[in-house]
């Protein structure tokens, strides 16, 4: 499998036939539109060619008003749906057709209504309680709250930090008029809840000696009649208010029968608005389009027929290499490297004309992933989750290919857990010594708690194989590309290093008489290092020549060693996984250590569940996260070119109904 050969397209056609031709290609899906504006430059059309325009603002209205009629009848009116299920699925023509939309859009608008008046009916409830609050100091007074006193008195209510003591306060009031005269209306925790009387000519002297009580006027403005009334005509309010919203409510609820209808229109116009986003990256005069794109080589016979039916001028062109970082880049894979696309466009797609690194990674994944988990029991959960969604929702795209990865790790989980005999740990000997066995558990050919240092020895050789088949494919790469000298002083310099260092490591364990092989190792070692000094003095300038040759053994040794040890975390997380899953095993077993009861049964099993539930999470992610870095960091750190510009051809996209493919 490999990157899609790109062509560009450059396309002339009558614009009478800009809808139908449009329509045609979102069909096909393997068109897409680049800016156009600069295709007839220096031409003595340029001056009359100007951009296309679209009803893409109001497409993006319109959806986003459909998709919010949708959001409100699944808040008030959910729709129980089975666990797992697909999308429906219609054919292409349905999704294309506007029939139905004008309905659609006035029951989105009238949903959306009801919600508008559902959230000030919302606000002017918060307004009626937080008067009924203000309301409860006052209800034991008589007076009407819009009373301000007689001709020649005035009344003022307020409220008194509680701390000052009434008496007090009733004496300042005294001293400036002993006719004046201050009510206590309610007392609280923190304040007292006043009425003062005075004349009117003397408000201004009484509120100066309340002043340094921390008096403050209620603020009480704009309600008539008593408090007592006012609370009633605000309760009464409130139930008006919540009958109103009932109903509200109910017309939501009563147009869940539109629910599909919506859903349908609201993916037609999501096609719309990427038939309006190609238009807009088109030119054109007042009869001709010009049309500017990308696509794959291996479409060009189908899209020829298409743009001979529609009487279009166009060519086809391979892309300069100076143009590769503007070409598009689509994988082509099959079912089993196709689950690694989501580890890919995590990191970053390659570059065209690079190397498609998912045929390559793909057995290092998986193999890794399986090593690091390696138990039966969660491989079986991972395969049974894979084939039930693959089953149910019908995934596609990215999902499935999570789905295909999750499959194909359950399955290597479960090869490697029968390799070392676990099955959520040590679950079958433990079970079997709850009922007095002694039976060892299952048969297994290592074990990474009895053998791990055979383990770490092995996941450092299957790093360096994994790191080798990095330095393959750039040695291929360099080559292809002229740079043979560059390949062999690098690539094949660190190969005749690794060659001298297995003779050595030969030697030692296992021809330790052969000196001569020991000397044979030494000099293809020295060899290896030359070759490796002339690589680098050669790139070196200037002063550079000098200090490159230190720089170059320094970052090859480091860099070796510490790609190498990177893969420890193979036997790291292989050991944790087992251990943790044999200690929940052992708690679990522990009520049971004189015998198998009822309740012990009981906590076994909760404790069990529990325990392997949270060590299997931990893994699925922990496995995961250090995988791809072994393969982004690591591998792709020897031969991986990244900044592909991911092929977004102008398609039918949905999110609720699924084109028929």
């Amino acid at each position: 499998m490999a990157i899609v050969q790109m062509k560009k397209l450059r396309l002339l056609a009558v614009r009478d036939s800009k809808e139908e031709l449009l329509k045609e290609l979102i069909r096909h899906g393997c068109v897409e539109f680049a800016e156009a504006e600069d295709a007839l430059t220096g031409s003595e059309a340029a001056a009359l060619v100007h951009r296309e325009s679209s009803e893409l603002s109001k497409l993006k209205t319109q959806h986003q008003s459909l998709v919010h009629a949708i959001n409100l009848l699944d808040t008030y009116a959910p729709k129980k749906t089975k666990l797992l299920s697909a999308k429906p699925e219609l054919e292409d023509r349905v999704l294309l057709d506007d029939t139905g939309l004008a309905g659609a859009l006035r029951t989105a608008e009238t949903l959306e209504g009801y919600d508008a008046r559902i959230k000030r009916i919302g606000a002017e409830e918060s307004r009626l309680r937080s008067v009924i609050e203000s309301l409860q100091p006052w209800l034991s007074l008589d007076l009407p709250l819009n009373f301000e006193g007689t001709e020649r008195c005035s009344t003022v209510t307020g409220s008194i930090p509680a701390r000052f003591p009434m008496e007090t306060v009733s004496a300042a009031i005294e001293a400036v008029d002993e006719e004046a005269e201050i009510f206590s209306v309610h007392e609280e925790k923190k304040a007292h809840y006043v009425l003062l009387v005075c004349m009117r000519e003397k408000l201004a002297e009484m509120q100066d000696a309340l002043r340094p009580f921390g008096f403050t006027a209620s603020a009480l403005t704009g309600m008539t009649g008593t408090a007592r009334e006012c609370q009633l005509n605000a309760e009464q309010e409130l139930k008006q208010l919540a009958a109103e919203k009932e109903n509200c409510v109910h017309y939501i609820i009563d147009d869940a029968v539109h629910r599909d209808e919506l859903k349908l229109a609201a993916d037609r116009v999501n096609v719309k608005m990427s038939l309006a986003e190609a238009e807009e990256r088109l030119c054109g005069t007042d009869s001709v389009l010009v049309m500017e794109g990308w696509i794959p080589a291996d479409r060009e016979q189908e899209l020829n027929q298409v743009f001979e039916r529609f009487g279009c001028a166009w060519e086809t062109v391979e892309p300069e290499e100076d143009e590769y970082p503007r070409v598009p880049v689509k994988l082509e894979n099959n079912k089993f490297t196709d689950s690694m696309n989501m580890v890919t466009n995590m990191y970053s797609l390659p570059a065209y004309g690079s190397v498609d690194a998912n045929p390559l990674m793909a057995p290092f994944f998986i193999l890794f992933y399986g090593l690091m988990m390696a138990d039966m029991g969660y491989g079986l959960i991972m395969i049974l989750a894979a084939l039930v969604a693959m089953k149910k929702i019908k995934p596609r795209a990215g999902t499935l290919s999570f789905c295909r990865l999750l499959l194909y790790g359950g399955i290597s989980t479960f090869v490697m857990g029968a390799l070392t005999g676990g099955f959520f740990g040590d679950a079958p000997k433990v079970i079997a010594g709850m009922f007095g066995s002694e039976w060892p558990g299952l048969p297994h050919l290592f074990s990474p708690v009895e053998n791990s240092t055979q383990v770490l020895y092995g996941a450092m050789v299957l790093g360096m194989i994994h790191l080798n088949t990095g330095m393959v494919v750039n040695f291929i790469q360099r080559w292809k590309h002229g740079d043979k000298a560059g390949a062999i002083l690098e690539e094949g310099a660190q190969w005749v290093i690794l060659v001298g260092g297995l003779l050595l490591i030969g030697q030692m364990m296992l021809f330790k008489e052969a000196a001569m092989l020991h000397n044979i190792g030494l000099g293809v070692i020295i060899a290896g290092v030359l070759m490796l000094l002339i690589g680098a003095m050669r790139s070196a300038t200037g002063i550079g020549k000098l200090t490159a040759p230190f720089s170059c053994i320094y970052n090859t040794l480091t860099g070796w060693f510490g790609d190498v040890l990177s893969y420890s975390r193979i036997m790291a997380l292989m050991l944790a996984g087992g251990v943790v899953a044999q200690v929940f095993n052992t708690i679990a077993a522990m009520p049971s250590a004189n015998g198998v009861t009822p309740v012990s049964g009981i906590i076994f099993i909760v404790v069990f569940l529990i325990g392997h539930a949270l060590n299997f999470a931990l893994n699925l992610l922990g496995c995961f996260v250090h995988d791809l870095r072994l393969q982004c960091l690591e591998f792709f750190g020897k031969f991986y070119k990244d900044g592909g510009k991911p092929f977004e051809p102008l398609r039918i996209r949905t999110q609720y109904i699924n084109p028929q493919e």
